[in-house]
């Protein structure tokens, strides 16, 4: 039988106080994992522990904004404080403040998309490097999206972030494999979400979409954790440097 257990386990996952975030840390806790719950809003995160706890899991929250390196840095040190190991990070957390065309992008609208999509994740993944060591390996997942392939109108700059975070995964996966943590993507389609409203909330442009997803509709954020589940257990032990699509057939 495949080992889907996380038992034992300690788990990090950023953006987890609602959507995708959400759905992963109450199925990893549904599995055994230990979840510490990362946003920048604590009382959102404070909920979901909550949940996971009403469920027979464990669960804590932690506010970190993955923008800044202070405060990521403050995250790992109460990390190995509390715990003393970390097995599993999911970087899912991300932002997309503008909706429009590239020539309309300014200073600041690259550098918040820039600094939560894709610094934050690399600097997550590099300094739990050391903390997954000691537990002897690890699993890192990011959450990417379809987007890194097939770039979105007016969504240009997340379209970017997102193929990065690919290239991020891959480069990370051929350096890390040697220590025994393994590094893969998840690429969502149009997932039912807050950060989606604008696409699935206008008729219109939600109906031309669909249009183009073989499964005739968009997806739910539970329909991601499986796939996460599977990448971060001894089931997926020979799996890194991969992306697992998760988008109704929209890229076939």
């Amino acid at each position: 039988m495949l080992d889907f257990s996380l038992k034992g386990k300690v788990a990090l996952i950023t953006g987890a106080s609602r959507g995708i975030g959400e759905s992963i840390a109450v199925t990893l806790a549904e599995y055994g994992a230990h979840c510490i719950l990362v946003s920048r809003k604590l009382d959102a995160l404070e909920a979901v522990a909550e949940k996971i706890r009403e469920q027979g899991g464990t669960a804590d929250a932690l506010a970190c904004n993955m923008g800044s390196l202070d405060q990521i840095d403050a995250l790992y040190k109460e990390v190995e404080e509390r715990w003393g190991k970390l097995d599993i990070l999911v970087n899912n957390a991300a932002t997309n403040p503008y909706f429009g065309g590239l020539e309309g992008v300014d200073e600041g609208i690259w550098e918040k998309t820039t600094s939560v999509n894709l610094k934050g994740p690399f600097f997550m993944s590099q300094k739990a490097v050391p903390l997954m060591v000691k537990s002897g390996g690890g699993s890192i997942v990011n959450v990417s999206s379809v987007n890194g392939i097939r770039p979105a109108f007016f969504q240009g700059v997340y379209s970017i972030t997102k193929a990065a975070l690919i290239t991020m995964t891959q480069s990370f996966a051929k350096e890390l494999g040697s220590k025994n943590i393994r590094v893969n993507a998840l690429l969502p389609g149009l997932t039912e979400t807050k950060f989606s409203q604008a696409l699935i909330g206008n008729e219109m442009i939600h109906t031309e979409v669909v249009k183009q997803i073989p499964l005739g509709r968009h997806a739910q954020p539970d329909e991601m954790a499986g796939a996460v589940l599977y990448l971060v257990s001894d089931a997926a032990s020979f799996t890194t440097g991969t992306c697992i699509t998760c988008d109704g057939g929209f890229l076939t």
